[in-house]
């Protein structure tokens, strides 16, 4: 797990502030980009109030209320098919169990150390969690929540493929570690470079960003193969459209977004500077940047690759969360408030 300097560190990693205002959050903050949790069951936006160890839970009808939880929580799961949200909670080293038939905490499972990222495996019902500064990945049953821990390595980022492997990354690597859950067996994978960041799984294709490389790498998890393509400089947050498979990524250092397609790049946009993480709302073709330093948002016109809409003034937001059910955004900010409702910027 990394930690250290300001730049790019709202994405994923430990930030150091300085004082914001008179009631400003703790100098030291883990950011992580899994920060807001679409529900489509209740149609409910869930984000993470780090700052008030609570979340956030926002109806069709834009009505909220809060579910407490453990000291700063980080990073949300849900396992759509039982209903249960899986809160990181660095803080107090464990994972609140939410069913949100009821947005109740249910359970309080323990990890291995300080967790950090999150993610199920919804045909097998396990929640996988790194934690930070520890090689252990704690591996929860979701449905009696007992939990054990595999040496698998220190992790930043967890994702879970099609064949119900898992692969964890850090940024301080570059190689990907391939788990077999059901029999303990990990492969190590070339990711081409040092100093990954941002990763997208598409069924057989990984993805991922080399942050001081300026390229994207393509692994083909069949053959082991990878093939770069040219991003912008210091390119970080990644995501991928379902419908059109076009892939977006911000670069940090040229204030753009890279989409490409095709093999191929289709366009470099200008966003507001040092952009760090991206949603997508496919329905409505808008793509969300957020840029902490510059306490702002650009909302990015998918269909023609043009600049929507740019929110100013926010606080310090390094996350956008979308309710699918109304499209309306929220921004996910590091400060006292920790969440903003959007003005709509409609694109379609």
């Amino acid at each position: 797990m990394r930690a250290g300097l300001f730049f790019l560190n709202f994405v994923f990693s430990v930030v150091f502030l300085p004082a914001l205002h008179a009631q400003a959050p703790p100098q030291t903050a883990l950011i992580n980009r899994d920060a807001a949790m679409y529900n489509e069951d209740n149609q409910k936006l869930y984000l993470v109030d780090q700052i008030h160890n609570q979340i956030v839970a926002i109806s069709s009808s834009d009505s909220s209320q809060v579910i407490p939880v453990g000291s700063a929580p980080i990073a949300l799961a849900l396992n759509p098919t039982t209903g249960m949200l899986y809160v990181v909670n660095s803080g107090s080293r464990n994972v609140s169990v939410i069913d949100t038939h009821k947005d109740a905490v249910v359970a309080t499972v323990p990890t291995a150390a300080r967790p950090y990222a999150i993610a199920v495996d919804v045909s097998s019902n396990r929640v996988y969690v790194s934690n930070t500064f520890s090689n252990m990945l704690t591996v929860v049953d979701g449905k009696t929540n007992a939990a054990k821990n595999l040496p698998t390595g220190s992790a930043d980022v967890i994702l879970v493929g099609d064949r119900q492997h898992v692969y964890l990354f850090g940024y301080e690597s570059d190689t990907v570690t391939e788990l077999n859950p059901d029999t303990g067996v990990m492969t190590k994978l070339s990711a081409g470079a040092m100093h990954l960041w941002g990763a997208v799984l598409d069924k057989q294709t990984l993805y991922i960003s080399h942050v001081q490389g300026k390229s994207l790498a393509t692994i083909d998890l069949a053959t082991h193969s990878i093939q770069n393509f040219t991003t912008g400089n210091m390119p970080c947050a990644i995501v991928q459209s379902k419908k059109t498979g076009h892939l977006y990524v911000a670069n940090y250092a040229d204030g753009t977004v890279s989409v490409f397609g095709e093999n191929r790049k289709l366009a470099t946009i200008p966003v507001s500077p040092h952009p760090q993480a991206l949603t997508l709302d496919e329905e409505v073709g808008l793509l969300y940047v957020a840029s902490p330093q510059q306490n702002s948002i650009t909302a990015i016109d998918t269909r023609t690759n043009h600049v929507r809409k740019t929110y100013s003034g926010l606080e310090h937001p390094y996350a956008v969360g979308v309710n699918l059910s109304n499209h309306h955004a929220y921004s996910i900010n590091l400060a006292e408030n920790s969440w903003t409702a959007l003005q709509p910027a409609e694109a379609y």
